[in-house]
């Protein structure tokens, strides 16, 4: 087994992340080793499967919003 030894400086000016979801990893540099952990919980106590999903939230309508919910920028 052969050890290498890094040494490194960066410096990271703008970083844009367009989106990160579970189990997404940036990294930045390097690294030896990644151990992956998954976990799962029963947080809410539940002991029966979840009912099935209904087609179209069961015919439950929202009436459509004048403005977004969050303020977006004009696509460039």
């Amino acid at each position: 087994m052969t050890n290498y030894y890094v040494q490194q400086s960066i410096q990271i000016q703008f970083i844009k992340i367009g989106g990160m979801s579970n189990s997404s990893i940036l990294q930045i540099g390097t690294c030896g080793q990644i151990a992956t952990n998954d976990f799962l919980y029963n947080t809410g106590g539940y002991t029966e499967p979840a009912p099935k999903a209904e087609k179209n939230g069961n015919g439950v309508t929202t009436p459509p919003s004048v403005s977004p919910l969050v303020p977006l920028q004009t696509p460039q």
